[in-house]
């Protein structure tokens, strides 16, 4: 704990001096120096705005507060892709040395994770990355405790929250985690969380009075395009040749290094493999990645990525996830993604240098049947049962491979059924195992359970009909998707196909009469009743947060049911919503 409240400039210079981070932003100051102070931050924050160098200077910071270089306490980092912590692993040791950071995950060998636990161990190491799975080793959490944590760090903290675009069952353990570890002060980072998400986050890790960073989610640099098809084979076509043309046009800017890239996102590994031969038939550099590929070719795109060996990398979303790369200077989707939370994160990859840079959506209608069954979370009350009745068969905690024995059920698919119990509280998860708690009523606990998934189903479901929306807008998309997020922007932005095509219905009045439009003026009529981020009520559908207003249009998303749509005149004649 350090004896004294750092102050900006004491941070601001060990940041230049150590790391070489010589122009911090206010965001990040105010982050780094709650967290020195021990306080609790949530920091939601643009691709490319920086939010490692957050964790970098305060982790820092924290370590060299410990009088006793031995007893000298890590930051632990988790992550959720190996080669994200790779890359923040290099950025550390370069900066203060080979033993300044270390990591441990299923790529390292024995010899590799002796050495890093020497490192932290010793007090030389003020950074240990690890992936949520180590952490579920119960072995692993009694270590780090017996060490003592300076710093949690969660990073792509969205996948903590169940109602997310990104969940990962396995960081629902972390709030556990942390309090194994003595309830250290934690850092949760990321670039994607509507205002439901981020309370989901606070609530999840047990963050107190956290200090909650949002800085704007609009990047004006990155034009959005939308190209409409009727033929999947049309579209192919037109994909294509796309991205064969804009990669031609950035190898020209980079003066024939290959130096800045493209991405190609595509809905099944299959597609990557076609698009990336038929891009190479082209003359691209290009490889397919996805999570079919060995761990090793995986690696070796990411890194011919990040050097600018690939004009295009074809991917499926398993690729990107804290990609840092500068220069990347067109995002082109070849399907529809599953929310505009999955969008905006993807597209964030694009432009971070501040330059221009192009986000395409190809879009066919009929591909929103192939995303409504990929987000499709089927309610399974027969698994839940027979989990249940092994926990209850057994005289005291069960590990997860005992219930996999006991069930006949993949370990995969017994971490899926646990979560869904844990959150219906009739789980208690201890040092051998979970087990029921003692007033858990086995017919209940699977109704609730059933009841969650088909509300995680609804939920998904308007996800997708938010992102339709994006797709078939004919207002300004910027305004669309920024108000998906519940920030406003008053004017078109200019930097879109529908404002370009003067098809935006804000950008046409204004261009017609002169005149000012509703959206220009911030909300339509009636509306301050109901603003931006404030909590409302539906008699059926239960509580919610206004997100977006355009027009007579109202969007709200409930708890329970997702994004909803509604007239603002009928909700303000016949009463539907009140104010929480």
């Amino acid at each position: 704990m350090p004896q004294n409240h750092p102050g900006h400039q004491e941070l601001a210079t060990l940041a230049a001096d150590s790391l070489n981070l010589t122009d911090l932003r206010d965001g990040q100051l105010a982050a780094i120096t709650a967290l020195a102070e021990c306080r609790d931050v949530l920091a939601v924050m643009p691709t490319g705005y920086g939010k490692s160098a957050i964790y970098h200077v305060a982790g820092l910071y924290l370590h060299q507060q410990d009088a006793d270089e031995q007893r000298r306490r890590p930051a632990v980092v988790v992550s959720p892709l190996i080669s994200l912590q790779e890359d923040q692993l290099d950025a550390l040791t370069q900066a203060l040395g080979p033993d300044a950071a270390a990591a441990i995950n299923s790529s390292r060998n024995d010899s590799d994770i002796a050495a890093a636990w020497d490192a932290v161990e010793s007090g030389q190491a003020a950074f240990l990355f690890l992936a949520p799975e180590q952490l579920a080793k119960q072995e692993t959490v009694e270590r780090l405790a017996g060490l003592g944590v300076a710093l949690f760090v969660v990073d792509e903290a969205h996948c903590v929250s169940s109602w997310g675009h990104d969940f990962r069952p396995d960081y629902l353990t972390l709030g556990t985690v942390r309090r194994q570890l003595g309830n250290p002060p934690v850092a949760a980072l990321t670039a994607t969380a509507s205002p439901p998400v981020r309370e989901e986050i606070v609530e999840r890790l047990g963050m107190k009075d956290p200090l909650v960073l949002v800085r704007g989610f609009d990047r004006p640099n990155i034009r959005l395009d939308v190209a409409r098809h009727e033929e999947d084979k049309a579209k192919v076509q037109a994909v294509v040749q796309q991205v064969t043309e804009l990669a031609a046009a950035g190898r020209a800017a980079g003066h024939g290094s290959g130096g800045q890239a493209g991405l190609l996102y595509a809905a099944t590994r299959k597609d990557t493999e076609q698009y990336a031969a038929a891009l190479a038939a082209n003359g691209l550099r290009t490889e397919a990645y996805h999570s079919g590929r060995k761990a090793a070719d995986r690696e070796r795109i990411h890194q011919d990525f990040m050097d600018g060996a690939l004009d295009v990398a074809v991917a499926t979303t398993a690729f990107g996830m804290g990609i840092d790369k500068p220069d990347v200077r067109f995002v082109v989707h070849a399907d529809i993604p599953e929310s505009l939370d999955a969008y905006y994160q993807e597209i964030g990859r694009s432009g971070r240098d501040g330059g221009p840079a192009t986000a395409v959506l190809h879009y066919r209608p009929e591909d929103l049947g192939l995303r409504k069954f990929f987000g499709t979370h089927r309610p399974d009350g027969e698994s839940l049962l027979a989990v249940l009745t092994a926990l209850r068969n057994a005289t005291g905690p069960v590990t997860k491979s005992s219930l996999a024995g006991a069930t006949g059920f993949p370990a995969r698919r017994i971490t899926g059924l646990v979560n869904q119990l844990v959150e219906t509280g009739a789980l208690k998860s201890g040092r051998g195992g979970v087990q029921l708690t003692a007033k858990a009523d086995v017919d209940v606990v699977v109704r609730d359970a059933v009841e969650h998934s088909e509300a995680r189903q609804r939920v998904d479901q308007s996800r997708i009909t938010m992102m339709r929306g994006y797709a078939e807008t004919d207002g300004c998309r910027r305004q669309f998707l920024l108000g998906y997020f519940g920030e406003d922007l008053p004017k078109p932005c200019c930097n879109c196909d529908t404002c370009e095509a003067g098809t935006s219905r804000a950008a046409a009045q204004s261009d017609h009469d002169g005149g000012t439009s509703a959206q220009e003026q911030g909300t339509p009529d009636g509306a301050e009743e109901f603003p931006l981020q404030s909590g409302v009520v539906h008699k059926e559908w239960g509580a919610g947060m206004v997100m977006r207003h355009e027009d007579d249009v109202i969007t709200v998303l409930f708890e329970q049911e997702g994004y909803k749509t509604l007239s603002l005149t009928a909700v303000l004649e016949q009463r539907l919503l009140k104010p929480a």
